[in-house]
This record gives structure tokens, C-alpha cells and sequence, in this order.
């Protein structure tokens, strides 16, 4: 009988903060600028160079420890984490070993039985980015752009609670929306502003003590990190029937390839010679900073979603679509104010705009139009002057062009046909043109009106109120 084994799972997750500046100098932290225009002596590693904290990373360090139920430090420091890179232009990377401005969090995650585990936060701690290494393979050359240098980041460290790739998503997914939602962070990982680094080992089942680990790097969407952990486990596995050893080392995932490969044996804290960082004085956390901070504390998913439920009478299913996304739960509550058709908004951005956003591969934050157009759009709607076919078609171009939905359908002359004179005619033409039709309705065949209606509303290329229509049709059809 083959051994059985368990998989486990901690996670290191890196999430460059959206403070305007970095954290030790005054340059910009803008996303795609030219390379090295937001640099200075500072954040590129110059002698004599002294770093000046940036109080606000501190302020949105705190704020995701105390949303993740961490015990806040209060009195930390920083230290400096030697190592030699190409993209680390001091040598050593300021950060955080021994006095982490969180500790001792956790955050819970769902279960496939519709219940709740506790994953367990070791620390948070605040550190910079490196810069980028840019690989030109037709130049054979690298080159290094240091505007991602000094940006400022907070490293979530997980204790080794997960279990599976599923575990370790929704654990992401929960970490990722509690700092939309704080709006501390993007947490766009296909730009890496949320970065994670996968742990794992593996143990027979049963046993207590943990097996020898690897850390997987190089993860940039859920499903690689699916991937990359059902094969680094099946990999060790493997190994260990074998009769192998597993190797402590970190490796690089090629989600192209499907595998990983080792980089690097993984260092432990003595490798990098961390000491007090000299240039930086100790900072004091008090207690009436934290409850600022906590006090300004913003809605969370759960609470929205319950908020959805009962203020806007939605199905919990749609609370938890339009909850899903920070961008979206915006949108959707702008526009209610707007229109205050809660059902109609959520039908309308769960249908056709996420349509539209995952054909063009957009994300929520990227909806191209405004609340106030789609508001007077679902409003025309409702009141009759177009109808739900064409509204789509006017939809299509709403969000291609960002277009007054009301001034466009007057332009086009999309306006819904109720006058009855028009109607009149119209039905005229189509009752001489389908004769059958009108027969088997008046032998009883109910279903035949509906043929009616539409040719009627494909005469008028989909102005026709079909209401209107119907009622004067079934009134023809008495006389």
C-alpha cells in the first residue's frame, strides 16, 4: 500500500503600497513611467544618501494588521538585509527582521462544506522594493530600470495553515479584496503589485513534524499558483518514493512550461547579516494613532453583502458577484444613487458589462463609462422609451465610446414607436402579409400573437413597444 501524504502550505506575500511616494525618498511611485525618470541619490543606492521614513506606509501597514486581527507593535525599527543583485542598488535591502510593525494575525477563509478556517499571520513587516531587470535577448544585454526601487511594500507572512492550491487561493483572494477594500493597494498581480511566494513541503499523513520545504517564486496569477502547487508536490512526492531527498531551495515557476527549475538553496536570516539600519531612527506606534487608524476602517466584503441584502433587497448570489471586486461594489452603488433600481443595476453590470469586460479582458476598474450614463440608460429603459433589444445594442456603444445614452438614441432615432397611428399602420401591413398567423390565433392557437409581435417589431427595426403593440393587436383581433 502506497504511503499517503498531506501537503503544506505557507505563504510570503509581497504588496507594494499605492502611498504617491516611496517610502524612504520623495519620488514618484507611478506606474509605467519612462525607465529611471523616478529616481534620486536616495533610491538609487548614492554614498551618503540618507533615507527619510514616509509616515503613511506605516499608517497602511497598520491598517491591514488591524484589519487582519494582528497584534500591533509598538515600538519597531528597521533593519538592513545584505544581499548582492543587480536590481539592489545599495547591496542590502531595508526592511524588517526583528521588531515587524504586526504580529500574530489571522484571517479566515471558506471551506467546500460551508464552513470557516483560520489561517494564522506570522508577521507583517514593511520593507522597498528592488528595482527591475530587463532581459534583451536579441541585444544580449539586461538593463535596469530603478523606479520600482524604494517602492514601498508590506510583506504578509502566513504560519504553514494551508492545505491545498485551493486553500492558498481563497486565502489570496480574501487577503487581496481586505486591501482593495482598505485602498491601500491595487493588488493587481499581473503588474505585480501583489506578489506571492509559495512554501511548501510535504509530510506523510499523520505525522507532526514538517517536511523539507521549497519556495516557489515567479507566481502572477491563481491559476499559476494552482498549478505551481499541484506539481512542486507531486514533484516531491515523488522524489520521496524514490527514496530521494528533497532539496531546501527556491525554485522559479515557468507557467509557460508548466514547471519550475531551482534558482537558488534557500537562505536562512544569518545568510543576509541583518543588523539595525544606522540611518534610521526606532518609531513609537501609540495608541492613539492605532484608533485613528482603526476608526477610519472602510465596510468590508462581508458586511456589504449583508448590507446588499437587506438595503437593496438583492439575492445574496448577486451581493457576493458585485462584492467581488472593490471597483465593481463602487460602480454599482454610484449608479443606484442615481437611479435607485438596486436589481436592475446588478442585472445590468453582472450581464453585459462583465460581457464585455472579460471578452476585452478588462477588469472592473476599467468599466469605460460612467454610473450616470448607465443610471440614464436603465432609466429609458424601464420607462418604455426604448426597448430591452435595442438597449443592449445602445449598451455596446456606451461602453465602446462612453456615449449620453439619451442624446444617442435621439440622434439615431432608436426612440421606442408608440404612436398609434404609426403602430396602426404597421400592424395593418403585417396582419395582410401573415394571414395564417391571424387565423390560427382567432382558432384558439394563443401562441400565434407572439409571431405577430415580432414581425411588427422587426418592421420597425425594434422601436415597437411591444406592450402597445400587443394590446392593440389582441384589440383588433375582438372587433
Amino acid at each position: 500500500m502506497s504511503k499517503q501524504y498531506e501537503t503544506v502550505i505557507g505563504l510570503e506575500v509581497h504588496v507594494e503600497l499605492s502611498t504617491k511616494t516611496k517610502i524612504f525618498c520623495g519620488c514618484s511611485t507611478a506606474f509605467g513611467a519612462k525607465p529611471n525618470a523616478n529616481t534620486c541619490p536616495v533610491c538609487t543606492g548614492m554614498p551618503g544618501a540618507l533615507p527619510v521614513l514616509n509616515k503613511k506606509v506605516v499608517e497602511y501597514a497598520v491598517a491591514v494588521g488591524l484589519a487582519a486581527d494582528c497584534e500591533i507593535t509598538r515600538d519597531i525599527r528597521f533593519d538592513r538585509k545584505n544581499y548582492f543583485y543587480p536590481d539592489n542598488p545599495q547591496n542590502y535591502q531595508i526592511s524588517q527582521l526583528y521588531f515587524p510593525v504586526c504580529r500574530n494575525g489571522k484571517i479566515a477563509i471558506p471551506t467546500k462544506d460551508g464552513g470557516e478556517k483560520w489561517i494564522r499571520i506570522h508577521e507583517i513587516h514593511m520593507e522597498e522594493d528592488a528595482g527591475k531587470l530587463k532581459h534583451e535577448e536579441k541585444e544580449n544585454r539586461s538593463v535596469i530600470d530603478f523606479n520600482r526601487s524604494g517602492v514601498p511594500l508590506i510583506e504578509i507572512v502566513s504560519e504553514p495553515d494551508l492545505r491545498s492550491g485551493e486553500e492558498a487561493v481563497e486565502y489570496l483572494n480574501k487577503l487581496r479584496l481586505m486591501i482593495q477594500y482598505l485602498g491601500v493597494s491595487d493588488c493587481k498581480l499581473q503588474e505585480g503589485s501583489m506578489r506571492a511566494d509559495v512554501n511548501l513541503s510535504v509530510r506523510e499523513a499523520g505525522s507532526v513534524s514538517y517536511g523539507v520545504r521549497t519556495e516557489m517564486k515567479n507566481l502572477n496569477s491563481m491559476k499559476a499558483i494552482l498549478r505551481a502547487v499541484e506539481h512542486e508536490k507531486n514533484r516531491q512526492i515523488q522524489l520521496l518514493a524514490e527514496g530521494k531527498n528533497v532539496i531546501q531551495e527556491t525554485r522559479r515557476w515557468d507557467d509557460g512550461r508548466g514547471c519550475s527549475y531551482p534558482m537558488r538553496s534557500k537562505e536562512d536570516a544569518k545568510d543576509y547579516r541583518y543588523f539595525p539600519d544606522p540611518d534610521l531612527v526606532s518609531v513609537h506606534i501609540s495608541e492613539e494613532w492605532i484608533l485613528e487608524i482603526k476608526k477610519r476602517q472602510p465596510e468590508f466584503r462581508s458586511e456589504k453583502i449583508k448590507r446588499y441584502q437587506t438595503e437593496f433587497g438583492l439575492p445574496r448570489y448577486d451581493a457576493e458577484v458585485l462584492t467581488g471586486d472593490k471597483a465593481l461594489a463602487d460602480f454599482f452603488e454610484k449608479t443606484v444613487q442615481l437611479c435607485s433600481r438596486p436589481k436592475k443595476v446588478s442585472n445590468w453590470l453582472m450581464g453585459e458589462t462583465m460581457r464585455l469586460l472579460n471578452e476585452k479582458a478588462m477588469e472592473p476598474n476599467d468599466i469605460p463609462f460612467s454610473p450616470k450614463h448607465l443610471a440614464k440608460l436603465i432609466e429609458l429603459t424601464e420607462s418604455g422609451a426604448i426597448g430591452t433589444t435595442l438597449a443592449k445594442e445602445v449598451f455596446e456603444v456606451l461602453f465602446a465610446q462612453n456615449i449620453d445614452p439619451e442624446r444617442y438614441i435621439e440622434e439615431q432615432g432608436l426612440k421606442t414607436v408608440e404612436d398609434t397611428q404609426e403602430l396602426n399602420h404597421i400592424i395593418e401591413q403585417v396582419v395582410k402579409k401573415y394571414p395564417k398567423s391571424v387565423e390560427d390565433y382567432k382558432n384558439g392557437r394563443k401562441k400565434a400573437i407572439g409571431f405577430l409581435i415580432g414581425q411588427i417589431m422587426k418592421a420597425t427595426q425594434g422601436r415597437a413597444n411591444p406592450t402597445l403593440a400587443k394590446e392593440m393587436l389582441e384589440k383588433r383581433f375582438v372587433q
